[in-house]
């Protein structure tokens, strides 16, 4: 027992060695925290408390599998088996399996997952024949589980006039209805989702004494991880079932509760002495994670926060290198930085791609990072999504590009005859496909001879693919005289996909017009860059293989190799790395818009920038763009207010090769400002660069051998050159891209040997 307990520092000891009442364990970021939590439940069983009465609850099935398997090499496997340790969800769901006859449930009622709830909502309305635009399935089912983690039952909506009220307001005046009829559905079909595994434990608890005091009896030490990100609902099961013994264990960190937009309730960290008068504080400070740079800098910014805890967290690791804050001039600039910057490291410093990580605010910002990581032949991984190009909404636009190019694409054209909803059912396409096979010719050129045709399909039906077909045409015509930005950007706006996604007014549907705008944003980059390449257009063709070759590129990355982690900053927690680049400091983006209109919005922002500087455990790059692509426009771009929060002492500015301009001021040389951003009113060609210092005058000394770096094609070889003066072009393989002739007056490139 002395050996473990031998590996804990003085402040990580004490909370671990304290058996009876309730327990507060302030974690800073990178402190031993999960440590603590393994061992003090190792050393409950060590001096005689029964495993069968230790639960713990933590808020992924990884935390609770590494951890019972800590504990197993401390005190034997076949104690560590006889605890309850689990997510809540699977906890609790093992405890309503136990009572299910109290509720009225079978004891192997199913569980629905989000897909089984949507289908069986979307089935609802229907059934009521409501407006499918008013009554928007995935909007009803976020609002049926906000309702449930407030544990506002159905008997609890309909007797609060001031939610009918929002409803009303809303337009869905029958929204009560659906979710009385989806409880009574799920109830007599025997099925849980998952917010019913919260409310019904809480039911279960409060309406039977018997089984509340068969558990608190049951559970005399319980032990809560990440107790910053509870919600309402977790927050009074714990509180109930703690209520006996008050042997209750919470590890947490304040600065690091960034789940609000999921229900976390911050205030049951900072309200636990409260709540527990006698309870007991104990503070982990020490950050063996990071160098003593990053920890101040992360300090410096928590602490403008004014809702918190008090702590101090320090370090006794080395200074190691102050924090780079860069600017680019456009967020595509950025990527191409970053790509750039992790290249170099890996070389300079025989470093695996496993070291770096990427950060960001929102999914979206992924794209010109991994169009940038593919340029520099990197391998990467998407972590909590998909590819950008494999996310549906962009597979769906770009079904749209091929079938303009390509009629006879029949898998985009399956993909989107009913995207959006115009009323054609797979029964239809069914049976088109079966004509078309029979006639071995393709399915569009069913769809143009559909009126000559005996085919059993409905004049309703056939319409509506008339319609379809005609569209399809109309782009084709206008494919003929507009570049691939402008044709997609009409493509955009004639099936209307930004409004709907609008009208839905999810997180989810927010996320997908971010993607959207990205899409747009790197085909105006794409556009950019072929304006030194001989012969091109920037036609619609010219795009769709530049994806598809970079599509391929990542097919054929081994599986096995180490690769760069790509990630939201929320997914990140948790997590460390040696190299972390936090890209889109900057206002209206990191803080969100949406999240700085209110002092407790804007801290959970600042916690969050907190969590991302504590992922870094030597080296940290900070970066924002001058301009960024953003709903429809490009706009110019303000520094986020986070980066002057960090004491300047411990950063230091990059401007990415470009002298200070004008629009630049300091203030006592620290703050960074930029002029008041103006929104541009139409797209224009972003000449600057930020990555290559190119001065043009050397192209024409510029020989057959020569090894160029090129902005956007990376590094190649010239193979021949032609032409005099102004007029000289070369014909250069790149490693990634292959063979381009470009026009030497306008390539953007350095030679480098």
């Amino acid at each position: 027992m002395e050996d473990y307990l031998a590996q804990l520092n003085e402040s990580q000891k004490l909370p671990t060695i304290h058996k009876d009442g309730p327990v507060m364990v302030i974690a800073g970021a990178g402190s031993g925290k999960t440590r603590v939590l393994t061992y003090r439940i190792a050393y409950l069983i060590k001096i005689g408390v029964d495993p069968f009465s230790i639960l713990a609850l933590t808020f992924t099935n990884k935390a609770a599998r590494e951890m019972k398997s800590r504990i197993s090499q401390i005190v034997g496997e076949s104690e560590s088996k006889s605890l309850w340790m689990g997510t809540f969800h699977s906890v609790f769901a093992r405890i309503l399996r136990s009572e299910s006859e109290f509720l009225g449930y079978s004891s192997n009622f199913t569980i629905y997952d989000t897909q089984d709830s949507d289908r069986l909502i979307a089935t609802i309305i229907k059934e009521l024949k409501l407006d499918k635009d008013l009554y928007k399935y995935k909007s009803i089912r976020n609002r049926i589980s906000s309702l449930k983690n407030s544990l506002v039952t159905v008997k609890a909506y309909l007797n609060n006039p001031e939610l009918i009220q929002h409803d009303n307001e809303s337009r869905r005046p029958m929204f009560g209805k659906i979710y009385q009829t989806y409880v009574n559905r799920c109830f007599k079909a025997s099925a849980m989702d998952f917010d019913d595994l919260l409310l019904k434990t809480n039911e279960l608890l409060n309406r039977f004494p018997e089984i509340l005091s068969k558990y608190q009896e049951r559970f005399k030490y319980i032990h809560v991880d990440e107790y910053q990100d509870t919600n309402h609902s977790q927050y009074l099961i714990v509180k109930a079932l703690a209520d006996k013994y008050e042997n209750l264990c919470v590890v947490g960190d304040d600065a690091q509760s960034i789940y609000g937009f999921r229900g976390a309730n911050i205030e049951n960290i900072l309200s636990f002495q409260k709540d527990y008068p006698n309870s007991v504080a104990y503070r982990l400070e020490q950050n063996y994670r990071s160098t003593k740079n990053i920890v101040n800098a992360a300090n410096s910014v928590i602490n403008k926060n004014i809702n918190k805890l008090d702590k101090k967290v320090w370090t006794e690791n080395e200074s190691g290198e102050k924090i780079q804050i860069n600017q680019s001039i456009t967020d595509s600039e950025e990527g191409r930085f970053v790509a750039s910057n992790i290249f170099e490291n890996k070389n300079n410093f025989q470093l695996n791609n496993n070291s770096f990580a990427v950060l960001y605010r929102t999914n979206a910002q992924s794209r010109s990072i991994e169009d940038a990581l593919r340029r520099k032949n990197i391998p990467y991984q998407v972590y909590g999504g998909l590819s950008f190009y494999q996310r549906k909404e962009i597979k769906d636009i770009l079904a749209y590009l091929r079938v303009i190019v390509n009629p006879n694409d029949e898998e985009s054209i399956k993909r989107i005859i009913n995207f959006p909803t115009r009323g054609i059912g797979q029964t239809t396409v069914d049976k088109l496909l079966v004509y078309s096979n029979e006639k071995e010719i393709s399915l569009y050129n069913t769809l143009e001879i559909l009126n000559s045709i005996e085919i059993n399909i409905n004049s309703g039906t056939k319409n509506k693919l008339n319609e379809f077909l005609l569209l399809i045409k109309n782009f084709q015509l206008l494919n003929e005289k507009l570049n691939a930005l402008k044709i997609t950007e009409e493509v955009l706006k004639r099936i209307g996909i930004i409004n709907i996604l609008k009208s839905e007014g999810t997180l989810e549907s927010i996320s997908r017009i971010e993607n959207i705008d990205e899409l747009i944003n790197g085909i105006n980059d794409f556009i950019e860059g072929q304006e030194e390449i001989v012969g091109s257009t920037g036609s619609l063709s010219d795009l769709l293989e530049d994806i598809a070759l970079v599509s391929e590129l990542d097919k054929d990355i081994n599986e096995s190799e180490k690769k760069v982690s790509l990630m939201t900053i929320h997914l990140s927690k948790g997590l460390e790395f040696n190299h972390v680049y936090i890209v889109g400091l900057e206002e209206d983006l990191f803080p969100s818009a949406l999240s700085s209109t209110t002092r407790s919005d804007l801290e959970e922002e600042r916690r969050l920038f907190y969590v991302a500087i504590t992922r870094a455990k030597k080296k940290l790059t900070i970066s924002f763009a001058k301009t960024r692509y953003r709903w429809g426009k490009i706009n110019d771009c303000e520094p986020s207010r986070f980066i002057n929060e960090i004491d300047k002492k411990y950063t230091n500015f990059n401007i990415s090769n470009l002298s200070i301009s004008s629009s630049f001021k300091t203030k006592n040389n620290n703050d960074i400002r930029l002029k008041k951003p103006k929104t541009k009113k139409s797209l224009k060609p972003l000449r600057n660069n930020a990555n290559i210092n190119h001065d043009n005058s050397n192209y024409i000394d510029i020989k057959k051998g020569d090894i160029i770096i090129h902005n956007r094609f990376g590094r190649g070889e010239v193979v021949q050159t032609d032409g005099l003066g102004s007029d000289k072009k070369a014909e250069v393989e790149f490693e990634t891209s292959g063979i381009k002739k470009i026009l030497l007056k306008f390539a953007k490139y350095e030679i480098i040997k």
